[in-house]
């Protein structure tokens, strides 16, 4: 049991042991290997939706997904380590997310056209860390601490969605990345065993009628 537990490609993040590591900063957002997901269209305002103002603050007109305009500084470097969880553990924490991010997106937009952009934003920014976990991107594999710790501020004392400003842009992620330690990746073996794993993901996406 422990040994089909040690096998699984999960890990969540916890237990920190160690302090904080002298910054490295990491390049843009795409590597000669990627085709770059930006372009110049302008939100602001588009469709003469009036929800759609300022849309173009966040990433920048011409980094649609924050993908073409990022830079990574690593704060701390494994001293969080992945703890192996069982799968269903992991799958119900990442469908709370999913659920609250729909959540977010049909109860503070009202505009169907707006609700339609921000989530094809929020889907390919998020799809940008598969390119990480693939090591293809030229990013560590890690996340924004200081951005993830908004977690808790999301919903108020009364359960409604808050609606402060969180004070940061999209220009902002990647600034305080920790590294997580522990993973079983290693340069010889798992460029192909990883691209395995993805195929065999993708095709499942891909047979569902």
């Amino acid at each position: 049991m422990f040994a089909k537990v040690a096998l699984q490609f999960v890990a969540l993040s916890s237990l920190l042991v160690g302090v904080i590591s002298t910054p490295v900063l990491y390049g843009s957002g795409s590597s000669d290997g990627l085709a770059r997901r930006g372009n110049s269209i302008s939100f602001n305002h588009w469709g003469g939706h009036a929800s759609l103002d300022n849309f173009d603050r966040f990433y920048g007109v011409d980094n649609f997904d924050g993908s073409v305009h990022f830079s990574q500084v690593v704060e701390q470097e494994s001293q969080i380590v992945c703890h192996t969880q069982a799968i269903e553990i992991i799958q119900q924490r990442l469908v709370v997310l999913q659920e609250m991010a729909k959540r977010i997106i049909t109860e503070q937009i009202c505009e169907v056209e707006t609700q339609t952009i921000v989530f094809q934003q929020f889907h390919a920014s998020f799809g940008s860390f598969n390119h990480d976990l693939r090591r293809i991107s030229g990013h560590r594999v890690g996340f924004d601490s200081r951005i993830a710790n908004h977690f808790t501020e999301l919903v108020d004392e009364s359960g409604l969605i808050s609606t402060h400003d969180f004070g940061f842009s999209g220009l902002d992620v990647g600034k305080h990345t920790v590294v997580v330690g522990g993973h079983n990746w290693d340069d010889f073996r798992s460029p192909y065993t990883v691209e395995l794993a993805h195929r065999a993901a993708r095709n499942a996406i891909v047979s569902i009628p």
